[in-house]
């Protein structure tokens, strides 16, 4: 991993994503742009027919799912080539002109939904019992009866439409001054060593220092960035906000919360049963951090301290060896699984592997009907680079499998199950790797990964914005301001329970936190971090454990994209998320890799 992160145009294209197996240029997708705007009228034509006939039904979701699928993949090209390089003015013109052309599609396809509900259930039962290819709608059109009392007329879902774009871009506005704009202080260690700070290199590298001055001037000069720029950051984040308040009055919910659970059918009791159980629970991550903060030799920790390496020789995993590592862990799957996984990070081009300046932070998978799915992310040869790398494959390969198996309209599974299939492989390869090595310091350096990278984001941050986000979202519904400090106090107190009494607390700092989590901008998207490692530790327990048809049943858990309710998905493959009993499992996990880590530090 170099010191100083390369510009885009000298980064080897070997480990760039494949932008020309989805278009042969920007301009063949430009030409793809100004055809999709043209050829809206082709669904627009069947505004007022869909009750004619079973045949005319059929055609009109042919033409729904042709129009909506190109500009899936115009939208994620554009997207895409934005975030690999946000310096580069050419795409996030492009990011730009997609954020139209989709505002334009969702305004022209808008009359879909309403006119569906005009023609009423019991005629178009009757239209799937006379032609059958209809029957790959029939969940899409039992979701839609049952959510028929919150979808508006047409004009008003044609003017919700309309509004999309300018309603949606808030995150863009953050996105850009946060990966465009920022530059943050360069900073040096005790070796005289200086090192760049960046988006792509803060998590990964420098918060993993084992310099405690380097680690505490890195976080430093990040943290006070955003702090630098807080209220146009409390500006935005509020507006997103008040738009899903917006958003909930004008579809007659009785609150956000609601209104957004409400969309996949999930009881808002699954997002209080999490907060309650995290809450009770703290006490196990309080154990590990007096663990950590003996290991590190210090009487109180700091937010800069969860990643400090606690070993001082780091496991290097480079690219190609964690690939081998990783379809090693998840073999139980089956060879069509593994070899897919291979081919897409060694010879298809899934994955835009390296960090370079204006690379967008942090790492995730974005898929669209007919290409690859594509994986963004800095890889470092580090442990935590392979778990990475190991979780967004687990995205990639959810969307691989769904669409290999569903419909279009079928394909787009919700943010609530998403997570599950990404933590599934960490947990596979974590337990592969923990039975099969010998080696004390990959075991070590494995622990930490699981608990205080993995899970610390996923089973500690993200249930604690959980709480951030409700709060903040409740205020808004109140007619309460949101503003920077306020959003600080709110942040730096939460926080404050979580990390317990040996916390060395920045409040300033560490209550910025939450605008570090560009997922803030998903309406209650955080939540399902902390169900979605649940769901992963109870489904890839019972394959583990031996249970029979476990691996099975998974995989037709990946097939199953959204032609069913996430929960009935979910408990089909094995879990029930209903209850607390998931996420409790994952506490036992945790605590038995704590006990672990305690028994090999002596």
């Amino acid at each position: 991993m170099p010191k100083v992160i390369p510009p885009r145009s000298k980064v080897n294209p070997k480990y760039t994503w494949n932008a020309e197996s989805v278009f042969s240029s920007d301009e063949a997708w430009q030409n793809e742009v100004d055809r999709i705007i043209a050829d809206i009228p082709l669904v627009k034509n069947f505004q007022g027919r869909l009750g004619e006939s079973a045949a005319v039904l059929v055609e009109a979701f042919k033409a729904y799912e042709s129009l909506a699928a190109r500009m899936s993949i115009a939208n994620m090209y554009a997207s895409f080539s934005n975030a690999v390089d946000t310096t580069d003015q050419k795409a996030a013109g492009m990011r730009d002109k997609a954020g139209g052309m989709v505002g334009q599609v969702a305004s022209a396809i808008s009359f879909f939904q309403p006119e569906l509900l005009e023609v009423g259930k019991a005629r178009l039962d009757e239209f799937i019992q006379q032609d059958e290819k209809l029957a790959a709608y029939e969940h899409f059109l039992e979701n839609l009866f049952r959510k028929q009392q919150h979808v508006r007329s047409s004009e008003v879902e044609e003017v919700l439409g309309m509004v999309s774009d300018p309603l949606g871009g808030f995150y863009n506005s953050t996105a850009m001054l946060t990966n465009a704009d920022f530059r943050f202080r360069s900073i040096k260690d005790n070796k005289g060593t200086t090192f760049e700070v960046t988006q792509g290199n803060y998590d990964v590298q420098l918060m993993g220092l084992p310099d405690r001055k380097a680690r505490k001037a890195a976080y430093a000069s990040y943290m006070d960035k955003y702090v630098e720029f807080k209220n146009t950051l409390a500006n935005n984040l509020a507006h997103n906000i008040k738009t899903n308040v917006f958003n909930m009055r004008v579809r007659r919910h009785e609150s956000t919360l609601g209104a957004s659970l409400y969309d996949l059918n999930i009881p808002t009791s699954v997002y209080h049963n999490l907060i309650e159980t995290f809450r009770k629970n703290l006490p196990v991550w309080h154990r590990y951090f007096e663990i950590r903060l003996k290991a590190l030799g210090l009487k109180k920790f700091a937010y800069y301290d969860m990643w400090a390496p606690i070993e001082k020789r780091k496991v290097k995993v480079p690219y190609e060896k964690a690939v081998d590592m990783i379809c090693e862990g998840l073999a139980p799957l089956g060879t069509e699984y593994t070899d897919t996984v291979r081919r897409a990070c060694l010879t298809e081009r899934w994955v835009d592997v390296y960090p370079n300046q204006g690379k967008t932070q942090g790492a995730f998978s974005s898929g669209a009907p007919g290409t690859h799915p594509f994986i963004l992310m800095s890889y470092t040869d580090e442990m935590v680079s392979m778990s990475t790398l190991a979780h967004e494959l687990g995205h990639s390969m959810h969307t691989y499998f769904t669409g290999k198996n569903q419909s279009v309209i079928n394909m787009d599974y919700s943010l609530f199950v998403a997570e599950v299939a990404s933590n599934f492989n960490q947990a596979m390869l974590r337990a592969h790797l923990l039975k099969n090595s010998r080696d004390r310091n990959l075991q070590v350096q494995l622990i930490l990964e699981a608990v205080g990278s993995n899970m610390f984001r996923y089973f500690f941050q993200m249930p604690t914005l959980a709480r951030f986000e409700l709060e903040t979202h409740e205020r808004a519904e109140r007619g309460e301001p949101l503003t920077a400090d306020s959003l600080i106090d709110l942040m730096a107190d939460l926080f404050a329970e979580g990390f317990g009494p040996n916390f060395e607390m920045d409040r300033e700092r560490v209550g910025m936190t939450w605008a570090t989590f560009p997922h803030l901008f998903a309406d209650y998207y955080v939540y399902s971090y902390a169900t979605g490692i649940s769901g992963a530790h109870a489904l890839s327990n019972r394959i583990l454990r031996g249970e029979p048809n476990a691996a099975e049943d998974y995989l037709g858990f990946l097939k199953a994209g959204n032609s069913d309710y996430p929960l009935n998905v979910l408990k089909k493959a094995g879990v029930d998320l209903t209850t607390p009993q998931a996420v409790e499992e994952t506490f036992a996990v945790m605590e038995g890799y704590i006990d672990r880590l305690e028994e090999l530090l002596g």
